[in-house]
């Protein structure tokens, strides 16, 4: 990311705008769902905001200024304060893919519009906020623990599946998601090989 930033100034502040706003947005939206669903947590620790600096993870930010590939802050969510903890939790972990979904498809929306579409550098830099936001959401639909996908799909399953895969996924979710993530084939890894084609998918429906 470093390299980019300095050898393509404006497509690299755009990059990092774009995942900055991606992140933020994300983060927000799990904590504004917890606190519509009873629990005000994240709102007492500052985390009901659009303000980046309450997102921002000091280790996922460094990775991603070197390598393009970081995180945000988890947001604080207490189980107990929901009313009902399963489904509430399976919400508020959706509220941050779906947010990022509904942005990439209002920004795709925008690029549609004739100074933005006549213009290489106005569509790119919309091209990057939708195309960033959309490997946000599927990456984090994944059901790999801690990603916010391995709340929603245990929700999902018939209940004597659930703590079969709360267990396997506490135990050994971080573990698979560091393997998948390792690139394999042709530098790509088998994470990516997954939600490419589905970005891809997402990308033809917004530039259609």
């Amino acid at each position: 990311m470093i390299d980019y930033l300095t050898s393509n100034p404006l497509m690299g502040t755009v990059t990092l705008l774009s995942l900055l706003i991606a992140i933020t947005v994300h983060e927000f939206a799990h904590a504004w769902v917890a606190n519509l669903r009873g629990d005000p947590t994240a709102k007492a620790m500052g985390r009901l905001t659009l303000n980046p600096l309450a997102h921002l993870d000091p280790l996922g930010t460094t990775l991603l200024l070197i390598t393009g590939f970081g995180w945000g802050k988890p947001v604080p969510v207490d189980p107990f304060n929901l009313s009902d903890p399963d489904k509430d939790m399976a919400l508020v972990s959706l509220a941050g893919p779906g947010a990022n979904l509904f942005l990439a498809f209002l920004a795709g929306l925008l690029s549609h519009l004739p100074f933005i579409h006549s213009s290489p550098q106005a569509f790119s830099s919309i091209y990057i906020l939708v195309y960033l936001n959309l490997i946000l959401a599927v990456f984090n639909l994944l059901p790999f623990y801690p990603l916010d996908g391995s709340k929603i799909w245990t929700f999902v399953l018939p209940p004597q599946l659930r703590e079969d895969l709360i267990y396997f996924s506490k135990e050994y979710g971080l573990l698979l998601l560091i393997l998948g993530l390792l690139p394999l084939i042709n530098g790509q890894s088998l994470i990516f090989l997954i939600i490419n084609p589905i970005t891809q998918f997402f990308l033809n429906l917004i530039f259609i």
